[in-house]
């Protein structure tokens, strides 16, 4: 029996695309979601296993990790993309937007990780660890601060992994920069957007997909990041 992909933030964008993805390679599919959008539902109805999951709180990635054993007993490969972008604002608490970022992007995916180490070592094949940073882990953010530093750690984290759990697992990153637009972008943004990048271009889920699935299939890449940023590092 094929061994599932769990995949964190499966509701929308890359995590419903790569979802959307295996489940056509028929491929099963545990997927978690903070709302429960109408995208959700899709998914069920084509054969996901979608579980409810907050990761802002240490109780809630307890709960999740309880749910998930009763799923199942193995996995193929862990997706980290479940993410939130909080920036600094003047009414903000700063130590709450950091405790924030750093709980969902960094002691999320450790605790995740480290709890099914077991599950992923269960399956007949090497496995996988994905977690998916951003772009700004090179260069830092000045609006959204503890979002780049929590980034920043999940990149270190993809490091400190790959030398724990080889040769039986393969730890990597993504750091996408801009992938897709929002509907509500003006014309202007996107324009402006765009010239930030060599190739000018927002390819879309796709080419984040393509990305994950290079890495599921290729036996000789670990403790590496992956930018997927159409050049924008040499502009």
């Amino acid at each position: 029996m094929t061994s599932p992909i769990l995949i964190t933030g499966a509701g929308q964008r890359i995590g419903l695309a790569f979802a959307k993805h295996c489940l056509e390679q028929d491929l099963p599919v545990i997927a978690t979601y903070r709302t429960r959008r109408p995208a959700v539902d899709e998914l069920a109805e084509a054969g996901a296993r979608c579980l409810h999951a907050d990761f802002a709180t240490d109780q809630g990635i307890g709960h999740f990790l309880n749910h998930l054993r009763e799923e199942t007993v193995s996995l193929r490969a862990i997706i980290h993309n479940a993410s939130d972008w909080l920036p600094e604002r003047p009414d903000s608490d700063p130590a709450e937007v950091m405790t924030t970022m750093m709980q969902i992007h960094a002691m999320t995916p450790y605790r995740i990780n480290l709890a099914c180490r077991p599950l992923l070592e269960n399956s007949e094949s090497v496995t996988d660890i994905i977690h998916m940073t951003d772009y700004v882990v090179e260069k830092g953010s000045a609006k959204h601060i503890a979002y780049a530093a929590s980034k920043a750690a999940l990149n270190n984290l993809t490091l400190s992994f790959a030398r724990l759990m080889a040769p039986r697992v393969k730890v990597n990153s993504i750091a996408p920069a801009l992938i897709m637009f929002n509907e509500g972008d003006s014309e202007a943004y996107r324009e402006k957007a765009l010239k930030k990048s060599l190739l000018g271009i927002a390819p879309g889920e796709a080419a984040a997909v393509r990305t994950i699935q290079f890495l599921l299939d290729n036996p000789y890449i670990t403790g590496r990041s992956i930018g997927l940023d159409g050049g924008r590092h040499l502009v």
